[in-house]
């Protein structure tokens, strides 16, 4: 198996879609030679990770195509990692933005993957961070990834992406001091999505308030309006990107928080390896029948029986 992820590593690297399609696959599932694939990935590579997330209804996948077109007319070539709800029988992501996203489906310079979120809170599947660390090992310039609209709890993205671009609508006006506990709190970028609609103009006032306020001695969030449907703003959209990644030579807070929690899940998860829950469930079950049972002094010994 270890040539077999040895090959699979090189075709990765090589931008070969099928075999970061079965990558991705290996990875998100746990199946045979995931670790040994994870532990030959590198974390300074060139591709950079630009989130877009956003409320329900805020044309996140509408602007994702039309930032697609854009980038395409510049040469460069995208992994687009969208996450979708999960089905509730089978897991699989619901809406499909594959489908969604048909006219780039055999472009051979993007490469498009649903992902459901498996009951994962923050708008993301519980595996992302190692998925898009697959992706970024191909030879793309941009992995965009899409979230779920999950409102408040969407603030991971913020960690994992190099730039986090919130998207918002006209209808969301009145929503903005809700939203500005959470979700408004990860932006570099603001978008005004939708803006030939009535209440555009007043979103845009007050996200630049805010932004303004949020500023203090530091650069203040850009704000943008955007008709994605017609293309309008995204040129704009997409400088403003390539201006902000250029312009981050540290490795963000955020970013390090997340890792350190992932970090963190993969030592728990290490160190619980080999613990059977049946096991320890027969265990429990025969300490009890003891009598004089404690729960926390069974746990603090059990491991080193």
């Amino acid at each position: 198996m270890q040539g077999d992820i040895d090959t699979l590593y090189q075709q990765v690297r090589a931008g070969s879609f099928p075999a970061i399609a079965r990558a991705i696959t290996i990875v998100e599932n746990e199946l045979e030679g995931y670790e040994k694939l994870l532990l030959q990935l590198h974390e300074n590579r060139h591709a950079r990770v630009v989130g877009v997330t956003g409320p329900p209804g805020a044309g996140k996948s509408t602007l994702v195509n039309a930032l697609l077109q854009h980038w395409l007319k510049e040469n460069k070539k995208i992994a687009v990692i969208a996450v979708d709800p999960s089905s509730p029988f089978n897991y699989g992501a619901l809406l499909g933005d594959r489908i969604r996203m048909s006219e780039f489906y055999t472009h051979p310079n993007i490469y498009i993957r649903s992902l459901a979120t498996r009951g994962a809170l923050g708008g993301l599947n519980a595996k992302i961070i190692e998925i898009t660390d697959v992706v970024k090992e191909a030879p793309f310039d941009i992995v965009l990834v899409e979230t779920v609209g999950v409102g408040q709890s969407e603030v991971e993205i913020a960690g994992l992406a190099d730039c986090t671009v919130v998207t918002l609508v006209p209808e969301a006006g009145d929503e903005v001091q809700t939203l500005k506990a959470g979700i408004m709190e990860i932006a570099n970028i603001f978008v005004v999505n939708k803006a030939d609609r009535a209440g555009a103009e007043g979103l845009y006032r007050n996200l630049r308030i805010l932004a303004h306020e949020k500023a203090g001695d530091e650069a203040e969030i850009p704000v943008l309006k955007t008709i994605a449907t017609t293309g309008e703003g995204v040129g704009d959209l997409a400088a403003q990107i390539d201006q902000y990644l250029i312009s981050q030579n540290a490795l963000p807070d955020k970013r390090v928080h997340l890792l350190t929690e992932k970090c963190w899940q993969l030592i728990q998860a290490r160190r619980m390896r080999g613990i059977s829950h049946s096991a320890l469930r027969s265990d429990v079950a025969a300490a009890i029948n003891k009598g004089d049972f404690n729960l926390y002094s069974f746990s603090k010994n059990y491991l080193s029986k």
